[in-house]
């Protein structure tokens, strides 16, 4: 019986465990900037409602009361909100803890709630597939059939999806840009220029509107910070303001290209998948990768086609063999032969027969083809034809 192997199992489960476990720190961490800024902001307009008191009317100190009274309940209402949040997400954690210890309790891969199990992670899989892919509505379709609320990161991919499309088809760094500042010490943390990235599209944009004191201004009020990282790109910025949208000089011709629009979506999702923890590939890709590295061989990537395995999947150059193009070949302490007619393996029920050619086949394959031509067989490689009884049985140690 095979033994379930934990350690692989929960090799590529890493990401399954730390997205809600960031999720929840970021919207604490969130909150209690929020909390801080509106207490001190409460407190200062309070203070300087008390010193002034005997110069204002008492309408305008109850105004200022109802005031601060609306800003500390609009407060209440986010932290209540922000509150029910982190409970999802505590229970989504604690959820999906369990799931993976319930590994612990499958001793061979033949136990049945361990294919079970095994069912639900493939739903998983395919889940974080479609979302990544957009198809949200196929996804949250898998969720509901399959109960896999806590186990989908649907929010999350939700969010990407509505900044990817705002700077891809709306053209607007507005939505990213809030992200940005929300998440302003983890990107100066991991040293990522996304947002200066963004503040430079948002400047291009003006210059290519004709809007030069617009832009200079926008400059000064939001790229002169950057200047003691990114100094000669901020200079270059500035030359662009000297060329037309439709110049042919190519370092301000690729800055004007709409190219850059894809180019910020994918920086924007390379940079979110880094702070939550997600691989770059879907989950799918990984694990079809572990299997396909484990059939992988220098026959896979022979430039000759008749080289090819009819039934190896990593021999499908347009399909799976593209997933498996970078990976290393596989290290086989002891071979398996394959008949290249049948694609069967070649065994002790199933033996190796040599033609007197030297090219080696299958016996049920040559049986099958004797049938076929009254006795007789043909060599697919040479087109040589030979009897059955020509044919030289090889024996596998």
């Amino acid at each position: 019986m095979d033994k379930v192997n934990m350690e692989h199992m929960l090799a590529i489960e890493e990401p399954f465990l730390k997205v809600p476990l960031e999720q929840l720190k970021r919207s604490v961490r969130q909150m209690q900037k929020l909390v801080e800024r509106e207490m001190a902001a409460v407190s200062n307009e309070l203070g300087e409602a008390l010193k002034n008191q005997y110069r204002l009317t008492p309408e305008e100190l109850q105004q200022t009361v109802d005031g601060l009274i609306e800003r500390l309940q609009v407060l209440k209402r986010k932290l209540e909100e922000a509150n029910q949040e982190e409970a999802q997400l505590i229970q989504k954690s604690k959820r999906r803890a369990i799931e993976l210890q319930e590994l612990k309790s499958f001793e061979t891969t033949s136990h049945p709630l361990f294919q079970q199990w095994c069912r639900r992670r493939l739903d998983r899989v395919l889940v974080d597939y479609m979302l990544r892919n957009g198809n949200m509505r196929t996804a949250q379709m898998l969720v509901e059939e399959s109960q896999l609320e806590h186990f989908a990161d649907t929010s999350l991919f939700s969010l990407v999806m509505a900044i990817e499309a705002e700077l891809k088809e709306s053209h607007s760094c507005r939505g990213a840009l809030e992200w940005c500042a929300e998440n302003r010490s983890a990107l100066r943390k991991i040293q990522n220029p996304l947002e200066f990235e963004l503040r430079l599209q948002e400047f291009i944009e003006m210059a290519r509107a004709g809007n030069k004191e617009g832009a200079i201004a926008y400059a000064k009020k939001h790229m002169v910070s950057w200047s003691d990282t990114q100094l000669p790109r901020i200079e270059r910025a500035m030359a662009l303001l000297a060329f037309s949208p439709a110049t042919t000089c190519p370092p301000y011709r690729a800055m004007f290209d709409q190219a850059r629009w894809q180019t910020l979506a994918d920086s924007f999702r390379t940079v979110i998948f880094q702070l939550y923890n997600l691989p770059a590939q879907p989950l799918l890709h990984l694990l079809l990768q572990t299997g396909l590295s484990a059939l992988k061989t220098p026959a896979c990537v022979s430039e000759e086609p008749s080289e090819h395995n009819r039934n190896c999947p990593v021999c499908q150059t347009e399909t799976l063999g593209k997933l498996a193009r970078d990976l290393p070949l596989s290290h086989h302490v002891n071979s398996n032969l394959v008949c290249r007619i049948t694609g069967e393996k070649m065994d002790e029920d199933n033996p190796p027969m040599r033609l007197p050619n030297g090219y080696v086949y299958s016996q049920s394959s040559l049986n099958d083809m004797a049938t076929k031509l009254d006795g007789k067989i043909k060599c697919p490689r040479t087109e040589q034809t030979f009897k059955l009884s020509e044919a030289t049985k090889l024996f596998i140690s």
